[in-house]
């Protein structure tokens, strides 16, 4: 005998092939149940790819930036770790970083004005666009998010509704048959129980994803924020020393 599977249990007289397996149940369930189903299999794989997707993004953006401020802060030349970085920087403080510099060569390339309000119109710019590279960079990090948020919140109610669906038929099946033997209630009770687990189980990992993630993202900005800070006054002393 397989497991989750009854092949000859007899009730009322009558033989009944029972399969509580996870395919049995999917076969043997209604269209809607089904549909509920799969809407809650597809959510779950869905979501799974987002949290690896991320758990891998957050370790790789953390450690990349590490690097980067372990040559930023190592006191060489802003210009020459700019040249480094290229085109293309590989974390979001790198961007941050590569954005103000970008701006600032092409003031210098102008040349930097002497009067007070030249510089800090300079200063103002750098800032501007590092607040911009900035927001830009933490909306990339938070992309997909709000699919984990939705998920988590929705999910154990789609499958409340596959529950509510299964347990109708069940009625009806008693009602058409006259009879609450165990053959004709187990069925639509395991589909609908089926659907409320599949619920919990795309809603709980979505939940606790986002809640984590949510919060990683959360340092990082700060550490974002902090390092544009300390650049803008390292960029603020450069000017003055420049006038």
């Amino acid at each position: 005998m397989e497991p989750n599977l009854v092949d000859t249990v007899a009730f009322g007289g009558a033989e009944h092939a029972l399969d509580f397996s996870v395919w049995g149940l999917f076969l043997q369930a209604d269209i809607v149940v089904k549909l509920v189903m799969l809407v809650l299999f597809v959510g779950s794989f869905w979501s799974w790819t987002i949290i690896l997707d991320k758990w891998i993004r957050m370790r790789r953006v953390n450690t990349k930036s590490s690097e980067f401020e372990d040559e930023f802060w190592a006191g060489g030349s802003l210009d020459d770790l700019y040249d480094r970085l290229g085109d293309q920087p590989e974390d979001p403080m790198s961007s941050v970083f590569a954005a103000a510099m970008g701006e600032w060569r092409r003031s210098s390339a102008r040349g930097i004005a002497k009067s007070e309000r030249s510089r800090l119109g300079l200063q103002e710019r750098i800032e501007r666009v590092m607040e911009v590279s900035l927001t830009r960079e933490t909306e990339r990090l938070e992309r997909y998010m709000i699919f984990l948020a939705s998920a988590g919140a929705t999910a154990p109610f789609i499958g409340l509704f596959g529950t509510v669906w299964g347990i109708m038929n069940t009625f009806q099946s008693i009602a058409g048959s006259n009879s609450t033997n165990l053959a004709v209630v187990a069925p639509g009770l395991a589909e609908a129980l089926f659907a409320t687990a599949l619920g919990l189980i795309v809603a709980i990992p979505a939940v606790a994803a986002y809640n984590k993630f949510t919060a990683d993202i959360s340092r990082y900005s700060q550490r974002l924020e902090g390092f544009s800070a300390e650049f803008s006054a390292i960029l603020s002393r450069q000017l003055e020393e420049a006038a």
